[in-house]
């Protein structure tokens, strides 16, 4: 990535500046602006977080911020009611009063004597969530967003479930929230109010993870904050953008596909990052792409982007399997508009001997997954940071049915959601399935190119779940993450059913026994051939960004994941650890280090042997004042309960000094509700 260090207009930068809103609460901001903006006034663009803009997200805000500053216009990065240095307390995500603030912030933007009263908003995840629900809001001054990773569905694309299953990432996320929450505002903004602020972030620490699964159906808490509830409130220019390796690349094609505002997506080979620094790359030119982007609708310049089609795509080529790669190999494709009339449905029927063209005689076939399976399932959402993604897929092939096609004859591309129709049944009222589609090279390598889950219960309704009746056959259909991917020629593509998928699903209640009718279940794939007008697209430029943070690393970090199979208590572990390193940021001073161990426990034969443990610790200071946080979260299940236990614990003080100056204990026990 190529470092820019002078810009067309000088840029100067507010490292703190308050915020205050009509109930007296200040928000802790940061600005970057051109040196003349109040002269010669500027669009602002306004990044929405609860991750705190002095230490959390400030590595990326430089890279991103003074750049287009640089070009024009003022960047306000503000960190929400309760997190940062910001006043009162945050105790859920996307709530009405979230977004009540953030149109305050926008009325204030309007009036500074820099701005001209035009402003965008611009995010990842949270952010690129919030940006979309504040669109939705319809601010008169709000003309345009960029939202990347992000969801117009909170029920059925987020971290709490898929396919109306329970995600373990429900707990995973909460649990990092929960940790993440429990840091203190730094002291040399705040004063000696600092230690009063934590205490009472602290004292009313929630434990989201819970809560969250008070609503295991798509109920009014998932409903709110969801644009597809109305997707003609959006009426602000969309640019949605994402990545292969993320969780969130099926809402890009349903959004294009909804909303009537003006439009465009951007899907390539990234995991949960930025276009400009992620991985896997290759990296593009994010930030003149947005430039591209405001300028058209901030300034009211035709830059063309508009013209340009509607999708843009990155086709995967096939690679040997691995759980990480620096770069992807693969072609950008585009379609005019999605759902396109470029894409072919490919129909393959699920036989006895494998799938097919035409269907072949109906065949029942039972199955019955163990419950370790999903090794090889990797992250449900990768970050880029690590052995994240999935790797050889024959360790959990052999813990699904599967079929498989012949050796194709010819190069078959896909983009777009792959759909498989089942005809089924099952041995108990409550299970889900879960689908793989594999790419099998002639060697036997198996890497994952799509999968989806159903919760058998939500055939019909997320809303209005039915328990299903043991050994009735029934229709059902599960639709695959959409996914951009080149099949080569001489290889197979292989569809693998399961009942379990350890970690990324809680398990049923009980044992599930799956039996698929062959011959009467079919696997449906979105074709597309290569079009001339592919080769013909405009190459993205080169990445850049403003100068990196400086920091001064005191010790390094690191990622690892592993999983353990105990023989004699028949025990299978699957480890995650992330450690930051300790650093101090240059600039300001301040500390931090942070640490994340998660392990997940099942035995094959038992889904009610399932247990989570998560450990945070996050570490702030300066000199001789010192923080550190401690939360742990276990989570264990009974066929008819959730349980929840977990710890928060804080320390103040340097060394031997150091002393615990709050603990809190939380035990909740949650009613499972067809899941």
């Amino acid at each position: 990535m190529n470092v820019v260090g002078q810009f067309p207009r000088r840029v100067r930068e507010i490292e703190n500046e308050w915020i205050t809103l009509k109930d007296g609460t200040r928000l802790a901001a940061r600005i970057w602006l051109p040196e003349d903006a109040a002269k010669n006034p500027v669009p602002a663009i306004l990044e929405y977080l609860p991750y705190r803009k002095r230490d959390g997200t400030s590595e990326r805000d430089e890279l991103t911020h003074p750049y287009f500053a640089g070009h024009g216009y003022a960047c306000v990065r503000v960190d929400m009611r309760g997190s940062g240095e910001s006043d009162g307390l945050l105790l859920d995500e996307y709530i009405k009063q979230e977004q009540d603030d953030a149109l305050e912030v926008i009325d204030w933007l309007e009036k500074q004597p820099w701005c001209t009263g035009n402003v965008g908003m611009i995010g990842i995840s949270w952010g690129g969530f919030n940006g979309l629900q504040i669109a939705a809001r319809r601010p008169k001054q709000l003309k345009a967003v960029i939202s990347l990773c992000s969801t117009d569905d909170r029920y059925a694309d987020d971290i709490h479930f898929m396919g109306g299953a329970l995600l373990n990432d429900n707990l995973g996320w909460g649990s990092v929230m929960f940790g993440y929450m429990s840091r203190t505002p730094d002291k040399a903004l705040l004063g000696d109010k600092w230690r009063d602020i934590w205490m009472h972030r602290l004292e009313n620490h929630p434990l989201l993870a819970a809560d969250w699964l008070e609503h295991q159906r798509r109920d009014a808490l998932w409903k709110h904050g969801s644009i597809c509830e109305d997707w003609s409130a959006i009426e602000a220019a969309v640019y949605l953008v994402g990545g292969w390796a993320d969780g969130y690349s099926n809402t890009i094609p349903r959004m294009l596909q909804h909303l009537q505002c003006p439009k465009k997506g951007l899907v390539g080979p990234w995991a949960h990052k930025y276009p400009h620094f992620a991985k896997p790359g290759p990296r593009i030119g994010f930030l003149k792409e947005c430039l591209r982007f405001w300028d058209q609708w901030l300034k009211g310049k035709d830059t063309g982007i508009m013209d340009e089609p509607e999708y843009r795509a990155w086709i995967l080529d096939y690679e040997p399997p691995h759980a990480f790669y620096e770069q992807r190999k693969g072609r950008w494709v585009a379609e005019p508009s999605w759902p396109s009339p470029n894409i072919v449905p490919l129909t393959l029927a699920l036989n006895s001997d494998g799938l097919a063209a035409k269907a072949g005689k109906e065949t029942a076939i039972s199955y019955l997954s163990p419950q370790d399976n999903g090794a090889g399932s990797g992250a449900w959402c990768g970050y880029g940071l690590g052995p994240q993604g999935q790797p050889d897929q024959r360790m959990d092939d052999g813990k699904s049915l599967c079929f498989d096609s012949a050796p194709l004859d010819a190069p078959l591309e896909i983009l777009g959601a792959p759909i498989v129709k089942l005809d089924v049944a099952i041995d108990r009222k409550q299970g889900f399935v879960v689908a793989r589609i594999c790419d099998v090279a002639p060697d036997g390598s198996s890497q994952r190119v799509s999968y989806g889950v159903l919760n058998l219960s939500h055939r019909n309704s997320h809303e209005k779940p039915e328990a299903m009746k043991p050994g009735e056959r029934t229709k059902i259909r599960v639709q695959l993450c959409d996914i951009g991917w080149a099949f080569p020629k001489g290889h197979r593509i292989r569809l693998a059913l399961s009942t379990s998928y350890w970690p990324i699903l809680w398990p049923s209640p009980e044992p599930v026994t799956l039996t698929v009718h062959a011959g009467a279940s079919k696997l449906v794939l979105p074709s597309r051939k290569p079009r001339a007008e592919d080769r013909n697209l405009p190459a993205f430029e080169e990445a850049e960004s403003a100068p990196p943070q400086k920091r001064t690393h005191l010790t390094p970090g690191s990622s690892r994941r592993w999983f353990e199979h105990d023989i004699g208590s028949e025990m299978t572990r699957y480890h995650i650890e992330e450690r930051s390193g300790r650093f101090i940021i240059d600039s300001h001073g301040l500390e931090s280090e942070s640490d994340t161990i998660e392990i997940f426990s099942v035995k094959a034969d038992d889904p009610l042997s399932a247990e989570v443990d998560i450990s945070v610790s996050y570490s702030i200071g300066r000199g001789d004042w010192q923080t550190r946080t401690e939360t742990r979260t276990v989570m264990t299940c009974t066929k008819t309960d959730y349980i929840f236990d977990a710890t928060l614990d804080a320390y103040e003080g340097v060394g031997a000094d150091e002393r615990r100056v709050y603990s809190k204990n939380y035990h909740r026990v949650i009613k499972r509700d067809f899941n």
